[in-house]
C-alpha cells in the first residue's frame, strides 16, 4: 500500500518483482479466542475486541489497511479503537500494560510479544488476506529505462536469497542473526516459521491481491486514482529471472 499511495501521488516507480506474501498477523493475550476456536470466522475474532483498542503500525501500512478493511466490512469502525505506532515493538509493550487488547502487524510482532507477556497468534498470516503482497521490489523508472542491468542483477540476488529463506530457513536464520546481532538465531527462525512465503515471482495471485488493495485504498480514502496493473507493475524483468512457477502457494491452511 505505501508504494501504491506513492504512485497515486505521482512517484515514478514500478514494481518489477515480488518478494513475500501474507506477512500480516493478529495477536492478543491468551484470554482471546483464535481463528481455530471460532470456526475460522474472521468476523467473530474481531468482534471480541468491541469496546477495546487494537494497535497497528503507521497509517497507510499494509497492516493498517487490512485492519481497517475488516473493521469496515464487519461494521466495527466505531466500536473498536485503532492506535497507530511508528515502531511495532511498542504495540507489544502497550499490550503488556493493558493499553491495547490486540495487535496487528508483522510476524516479528508475534514473536516479540511472546517474549514479554503471555500472548498468542489469533489470526495467522494466510488467513487474513490471501496472497497479500507484504513486500515487492520497486525501481525508479529512470533506472528501469536507462540501467536495466542493475535491475537484473538485483533480481538475481533476491531470487537466490528467497531460495535460501524457503528451502534452508535455519541457514537463513543463522546469516540474519549474524548480520543483525541484536537478533538471536531462534528469534529469526520463529519469525520465518510463521510466514515462510518468499519468492520474487509476480504471480497471478500477487497481482490480483495488489489490485484488490487498490480498490480498498480508494474506498478507504487513501488514494484518489483507480490505478491499473500497468500503472504499478513492469513484468519484463521478473519473467526473465524467474520463468519457473511461483513458490508462494506451498502452504494452504485457510479455506
Amino acid at each position: 500500500p505505501p508504494a501504491i499511495i506513492g504512485i497515486d501521488k505521482g512517484v515514478p516507480i514500478k514494481c518489477v518483482a515480488g518478494g513475500h506474501v501474507e506477512g500480516t498477523i493478529m495477536i492478543a493475550n491468551k484470554g482471546y479466542k483464535t481463528m481455530a476456536n471460532l470456526d475460522n470466522d474472521v468476523s467473530e475474532v474481531f468482534s471480541q475486541f468491541r469496546g477495546h483498542a487494537i494497535g497497528v503500525p503507521s497509517k497507510g501500512s499494509i497492516h493498517d489497511v487490512i485492519l481497517n478493511f475488516y473493521l469496515k466490512k464487519y461494521g466495527l469502525i466505531n466500536e473498536i479503537e485503532v492506535k497507530h505506532y511508528k515502531q511495532a515493538e511498542f504495540i507489544a509493550i502497550d499490550m503488556k500494560k493493558g493499553i491495547l487488547e490486540g495487535g496487528v502487524g508483522t510476524p516479528a510482532l508475534a514473536v516479540f510479544s511472546s517474549t514479554i507477556f503471555d500472548s498468542h497468534l489469533i489470526i495467522p498470516p494466510e488467513c487474513l488476506w490471501k496472497d497479500n503482497p507484504s513486500y515487492g521490489i520497486f525501481f525508479h523508472e529512470d533506472i528501469i529505462e536507462n540501467e536495466p542491468e542493475i535491475v537484473m542483477k538485483f533480481l538475481h540476488h533476491n531470487k537466490e536469497a528467497s531460495l535460501i529463506l524457503r528451502e534452508s530457513p535455519s541457514k537463513a536464520a543463522n546469516i540474519i542473526s549474524k548480520t543483525f546481532e541484536i537478533l538471536t538465531e531462534k528469534y529469526v527462525s520463529d519469525v520465518l516459521k510463521i510466514s515462510p512465503k518468499y519468492c520474487i515471482a509476480l504471480s497471478d495471485g500477487y497481482i490480483k491481491s495488489t489490485m484488490e488493495f487498490v480498490r480498498t485504498l480508494k474506498d478507504l480514502g487513501y488514494i484518489k486514482k483507480a490505478l491499473k496493473i500497468k500503472d504499478i507493475f513492469d513484468l519484463t524483468f521478473v519473467k526473465k529471472v524467474h520463468p519457473e512457477p511461483e513458490h508462494y502457494s506451498k502452504l494452504k491452511i485457510c479455506t
